[in-house]
C-alpha cells in the first residue's frame, strides 16, 4: 500500500516513515503543501496523510484543490489543533477522517485500515485474496489454500504482490508499477519491473496456486486464474 505523507515536521516526518515502513506502507513524503499537492494529484496513492499547518499552501487549500482536481484518495488530516472549528472545517472541505498531534501510532494505523477498506474490493483489515492465495497484512509471507504451502516475500516482492492483488483482473501498466512500487525518483527501468515479475512467477509455480501473472503485449500485466 502506498502513503503520501504531507508534513513539514521534519524529525516527525522521518519517524513516522520509518514506523510506517515498519507496517508495509510504502510512504513517499512531501515538505510542503505545493509539493504535497503536486505528488497528490498522480492520483497513484491509497491514501494520504496531511497536515493542516504547512509551508507555501495550507493543508485545508491542498485537500480543496485535490477535491476541486477530482482526486478522491482517502485523506487523514493531522493538526495539533483540537478545536471543533477546525475538526468541521477539514471534514467539511473533503477529509475522510481528523487525528490530533499527539497521537498513539497504533490509532493512526487503525485509521488508515478503516479507511482504506472504505475504497472495497479485495482488501480487509487482516487478508488480501485472489482465487487460492492470499497474503496476511503484517505478514511477509504468500499463502496457497489449495496446496497449503507459503513462500517468504522480500521487500519488493511483497509490495508488487500486493499491488497486483490490490488491482487483480486488472492490466497494470509497467509505468503504473514502477510509480508505485519504486516512486517518482528511481531509476527503475522496465527490465527491473520483468525480474520481479519472474520472481512471484516462480513462487506462484511453486505453490501451485491457481494464480497466474499474465503479460498483455505493450500494455502490462494481470493477475488473472
Amino acid at each position: 500500500m502506498r502513503l503520501l505523507l504531507i508534513e513539514d515536521e521534519e524529525r516527525f516526518a522521518e519517524a513516522l516513515c520509518s514506523s510506517l515502513k515498519m507496517e508495509h506502507y510504502i510512504t513517499d513524503w512531501a515538505k510542503d503543501g505545493e509539493e504535497g499537492l503536486s505528488y497528490g494529484l498522480s492520483d497513484v496513492y491509497d491514501a494520504i496523510i496531511l497536515d493542516i499547518m504547512l509551508p507555501k499552501m495550507n493543508g485545508l487549500s491542498v485537500l480543496k484543490e485535490l477535491r476541486t482536481r477530482n482526486i478522491h484518495t482517502p485523506v487523514l488530516l493531522l493538526t495539533a489543533k483540537s478545536e471543533l472549528n477546525d475538526k468541521i472545517t477539514g471534514l467539511d472541505s473533503g477529509a475522510d477522517d481528523y487525528l490530533t498531534k499527539p497521537f498513539h501510532r497504533e490509532e493512526l494505523y487503525a485509521r488508515l485500515r478503516a479507511l482504506t477498506r472504505r475504497q472495497g474490493g479485495t482488501v480487509n483489515l487482516q487478508e488480501l485474496a485472489f482465487n487460492d492465495i492470499y497474503m496476511l497484512q503484517g505478514s511477509n509471507e504468500l499463502y496457497c489454500k489449495t496446496s497449503g504451502g507459503s513462500m517468504p516475500l522480500n521487500g519488493k516482492e511483497y509490495q508488487l504482490m500486493e499491488y497486483l492483488l490490490r488491482n487483480a483482473g486488472q492490466i497494470i501498466s509497467r509505468e503504473q508499477i514502477i510509480e508505485k512500487i519504486w516512486g517518482y525518483d528511481t531509476d527503475a527501468e522496465y527490465n527491473n519491473v520483468e525480474v520481479y515479475i519472474s520472481f512471484l512467477r516462480k513462487k506462484l509455480t511453486f505453490l501451485k496456486a491457481n494464480v497466474s501473472i499474465q503479460t498483455i503485449r505493450k500494455l502490462g500485466y494481470k493477475l488473472t486464474d
